[in-house]
C-alpha cells in the first residue's frame, strides 16, 4: 500500500470516520472495501494492491469505534456500538461523500465478516447501492463456543438492561492484540501475513481493538436475527458471490451456506482449508479466492 493521506468525514451523528481512496491507473470502476470488526485500513495493504492491479480504484474506511475513526468509549480497546443502524449511517455517509463523486456508476463491493453483514443490510435497504457484491466470511451467526447462541444473546441483553452494556464481554477483558500469538489465534494459517498485521499494530498501537462489549454483542444478535429472518435474503436483488471458510472459528459457516442459498442471484464458494480471514490466508487459499472473484466480476 502506498502512503495514504486519510480524509475524515462525519457520519450523521457527528462521528468522525477515517477514509481513504487508492486510485488505479485507467480505472475500470470503483470497488468499495469494507473491513471486519477490529480491523483497519492498513491491514488491507495487499488486497488494495490486488484490486488496483485489476483496474479498480479502491474506496475504504474505518468503521466507527475502530481503526483511526472516533471511538465510542474512553476505554479505546473496546469494540462498542448501541445499534447496527449506526453502522448503516456510517456506510451511507461514506457512499454519499466519498464514493459517488468517484464515478457515476454503482461500485463493486468487497466486504469481510462484520463489513459483509452491514453490506447485506445496505443491499436489502437500497438495491441500487452496489452493482455486485463479494462477501467474505459474512457475519450471519457468531461462533459462541460452549455457550448456545440464544444464551449469549440473553446474557448480552441482560447486561445492557442493567447498565453494563459497555463492559467487555466475557473472555475479552485483559486481551491486547499487541500480545497475540500466531499459534493460538483463530484467523489465518499464514504466519507471514499475521506478522505483517502485528507489525502494523506495533507501529501505530492506537488503531488496535481487543474485542466486543456486551452492548456490541446485543446489537449484533438483534441484527443477525433480522438479516437471517425469512424473506430477508430473498428480497436482495444484487448479484452476490459469498465465500465460506471451511475451518472458520469466528462465524458459523452453516449460516453463510443457508443465506447464500436463499439469495435470488447468489453464488456460494467454500474454501475448505481456510480460517476466517480468507483475504489474509495462505497463497493456496487466496489463489482460489481470486480465481472465483475474477470469474464473478467478469460478468459486470
Amino acid at each position: 500500500m502506498p502512503p495514504f493521506y486519510p480524509r475524515f468525514i462525519a457520519s450523521r451523528d457527528g462521528t468522525l470516520l477515517r477514509t481513504a481512496v487508492f486510485e488505479a491507473e485507467k480505472a475500470r470502476g470503483v470497488c468499495v472495501l469494507l473491513q471486519g470488526q477490529c480491523e483497519f485500513i492498513e491491514k488491507y495493504v495487499e488486497v488494495v494492491g490486488e484490486l488496483n492491479g485489476r483496474g479498480f480504484t479502491v474506496a475504504t474506511f474505518d468503521w466507527r469505534g475502530q481503526g483511526g475513526s472516533a471511538r465510542a468509549l474512553r476505554e479505546t480497546l473496546k469494540a462498542h456500538v448501541g445499534d447496527f443502524a449506526e453502522y448503516d449511517d456510517d456506510l451511507k455517509c461514506f457512499l454519499d461523500q466519498m464514493v459517488r463523486p468517484l464515478s457515476p456508476q454503482p461500485p463493486l463491493l468487497l466486504a469481510h465478516s462484520m463489513g459483509a453483514h452491514i453490506a447485506i443490510r445496505a443491499m436489502h435497504g437500497n438495491p441500487e447501492a452496489f452493482r455486485a457484491a463479494v462477501l467474505v466470511s459474512p457475519m450471519l451467526g457468531i461462533a459462541t463456543g460452549s455457550y448456545p447462541a440464544p444464551v449469549v444473546r440473553l446474557l448480552a441483553e441482560f447486561f445492557v438492561l442493567v447498565g453494563r452494556g459497555s463492559d467487555f464481554a466475557w473472555g475479552i477483558a485483559g486481551r491486547d492484540p499487541l500480545l497475540d500469538d500466531f499459534a493460538t489465534q483463530p484467523c489465518t494459517t499464514d504466519r507471514a501475513r499475521f506478522a505483517r498485521t502485528q507489525e502494523i499494530i506495533k507501529a501505530n498501537p492506537s488503531i488496535r481493538l481487543a474485542g466486543p462489549t456486551w452492548g456490541w454483542l446485543a446489537a449484533a444478535a438483534r441484527s443477525m436475527a433480522q438479516t437471517t429472518a425469512p424473506g430477508y435474503a430473498e428480497a436482495i436483488t444484487t448479484p452476490v458471490l459469498a465465500f465460506g471458510a471451511g475451518h472458520d472459528r469466528i462465524v458459523r459457516i452453516e449460516a453463510t451456506r443457508r443465506f447464500a442459498s436463499r439469495l435470488p442471484h447468489g453464488t456460494y464458494v467454500e474454501i475448505d482449508n481456510a480460517e476466517h480471514e480468507i483475504l489474509m490466508e495462505a497463497d493456496s487459499v487466496r489463489t482460489r479466492f481470486w480465481s472465483a472473484f475474477d470469474a464473478f466480476i467478469g460478468s459486470f
